[in-house]
């Protein structure tokens, strides 16, 4: 049990709430042409960027705990760093180094996993996000578990191919699929036979998170575990044939099934095989792991026959769960959060956000913990988010945030509220730039309406973000310009940006305790800190400095 926060005798707490509006994938855009935050009419966003203290925050790379900064954040690790203080070496850090040191293919659980498809002489199931977006995957891990699983003697392989266009470029599929076609005919040459057995976007199948829609889960085992679905010779022409009939980009691909002779699946799982799913990031993998480790007792969806195979993830998804239970990599142990501290100091909490971003500010924020610090102090509200395509409803769920977010504010009975509106991340996937700009122009209308009530309340709003998106919605060549295609069309742009995102006090109250300027150069990690001084607390001494210049 963590020892209560200590007071800070410099500064009052203000009378109402301290208010961390945590607007995904907003940003401050490199270039003008492609920046929707810049372009959307956000009267509210602009006056508190010009009369409140601001700053620039850091929210990729080595700020939030990946590789390097060549590598974009993500909304687990942004909201990983903002609950905790401090940066943790992240899932794609930590699968990195255990594949280029050996220590993933010397760990018991995967040479477990081999030794099962050696001694039944069954096949080895590898599932995952097939890019190198390093945001839930990367294709240099399952390249790196081919080259292992051939050199240890495994004779059959199944790759089942989820295909990106959110974390790369929305049509790069093939980008990725040629050079993995070659690698398995490379491998299969010695008498092996290294094929892939199913695929489709990541939006469509398999890959849902906070439960928000499970048919996502069963079109993927429908695809890969019973290779049910429409049949292709090859993965190839199914994106070829998929895309030219839907027009769809890759995340939104249909299911395919590989068969050689139109009847018969070439990768349907059976009893004696091994599985890993290779992505690293927890949120969209624990569905899936539920549908394979659970008994009896699940009732998402029928599974039908359900074949006897040894399952394992890249990482164990979830601390609290121990899900799954056998996983290749160890996850970042997170401790000491914001939330804990606070529960400890008896500052009573509130975390709302609608489901696609739910589990970020509970279970990322709090570290990757399931369930709650302390009942008496913490509290949740979930808004179901509707199960439509983003950019058919760019608003989302921003007023219903903002309904409960205000009478949370009103009834003064939380002393700590963080929110997450997912419209800029979520909206921003889709490469809409209309759509997009409603998503923002929504969103203002909520930031007022969350404004007034701080000021009516006496609190302090700090507005802010796990990483940026809708400020970067075109791609750019390395000297600036848009790409464009053989028709001239701009390319779209539906990954995450590398940009800063803004730090912005709000503090109708303040009594000059703190400098208008605040800090540069930090990230995201220091919103913690900044919080719990404004609760006026001091922020823990391993925690990364706030933003704010006491004087």
């Amino acid at each position: 049990m963590l020892k209560a926060l200590e007071k800070n005798s410099k500064f009052n707490p203000r009378r109402g709430p301290v208010v961390l509006a945590i607007l995904d994938g907003v940003g401050f855009g490199k270039y003008a042409d492609g920046d929707a935050v810049a372009k959307a009419n956000m009267p509210v966003y602009r006056e508190l960027m010009a009369t409140c203290p601001v700053t620039r925050l850091k929210a990729h790379g080595t700020a939030v705990g990946m590789p390097s900064d060549a590598d974009m954040g993500n909304s687990e690790v942004g909201h990983n760093a903002i609950g905790s203080g401090r940066v943790f070496s992240q899932g794609a850090k930590l699968v990195g180094e255990a594949v280029s040191s050996g220590k993933l293919f010397e760990g018991d659980v995967w040479k477990k996993l081999i030794a099962n498809v050696k001694e039944k002489n069954s096949a080895l199931h590898l599932i995952g996000l097939v890019s190198d977006g390093n945001v839930h995957s990367h294709i240099d891990h399952l390249f790196a578990m081919l080259d292992n699983a051939s050199a240890a003697g495994v004779n059959t392989v199944r790759v089942h191919a989820l295909f990106d266009g959110r974390d790369v470029p929305e049509t790069s599929a093939m980008e990725y699929l040629e050079p993995l076609e070659a690698k398995l005919a490379e491998i299969s040459k010695s008498g092996k036979d290294y094929r892939i057995a199913s695929g489709g976007g990541r939006m469509v199948i398999t890959m849902d998170r906070y439960g928000a829609d499970w048919d996502m889960v069963k079109r993927g085992w429908e695809t890969h575990v019973h290779g049910n679905g429409e049949f292709f010779a090859s993965a190839g022409e199914a994106v070829k044939t998929l895309r030219e009939r839907t027009g769809a980009i890759d995340q939104d691909l249909p299911a395919f099934v590989i068969s050689d002779d139109g009847k018969n699946p070439v990768g349907a799982m059976k009893d004696g095989d091994s599985v890993v799913l290779f992505n690293f990031r927890g949120d969209r993998a624990l569905e899936l792991t539920a549908a394979f480790e659970g008994g009896d007792e699940f009732t998402q969806f029928d599974r039908g026959v359900r074949p006897d195979v040894m399952y394992a993830g890249m990482m164990e998804y979830d601390g609290d769960l121990h899900a799954p239970k056998l996983y290749l990599v160890n996850p970042p142990e997170i401790t000491e959060t914001m939330d804990e501290y606070l529960c400890a100091t008896k500052v009573k909490q509130l975390a709302v956000s609608e489901t696609q971003k739910y589990g970020h500010v509970t279970y990322f924020f709090n570290g990757n913990r399931s369930g709650k610090f302390d009942e008496l102090y913490d509290e949740y509200v979930e808004i179901r988010s509707d199960v439509v395509p983003f950019e058919q409803r760019p608003w989302m769920k921003c007023a219903e945030i903002t309904d409960a977010v205000v009478e949370a504010i009103a009834s003064n009975k939380y002393q700590m509220i963080r929110l997450n509106f997912p419209n800029g991340d979520m909206v921003g996937h889709t490469g809409s730039m209309e759509a997009v700009l409603v998503s923002m122009e929504a969103l203002d209308l909520c930031l007022g309406r969350i404004k007034e009530a701080v000021k009516a309340a006496g609190g302090v709003l700090v507005i802010s973000a796990d990483h940026g998106n809708a400020d970067d919605m075109l791609e750019h060549d390395k000297k600036g310009n848009v790409k464009v295609d053989a028709n001239g069309v701009p390319a779209r742009k539906t990954s995450h940006s590398l940009n800063p995102v803004p730090c912005i006090i709000y503090d109708p109250e303040s009594k000059g305790e703190y400098a208008n300027e605040l800090v540069e150069g930090l990230g995201i990690s220091s919103l913690a800190a900044t919080c719990i001084e404004l609760l006026g607390y001091k922020a823990p001494a391993n925690y990364d400095k706030s933003v704010l210049n006491w004087k």
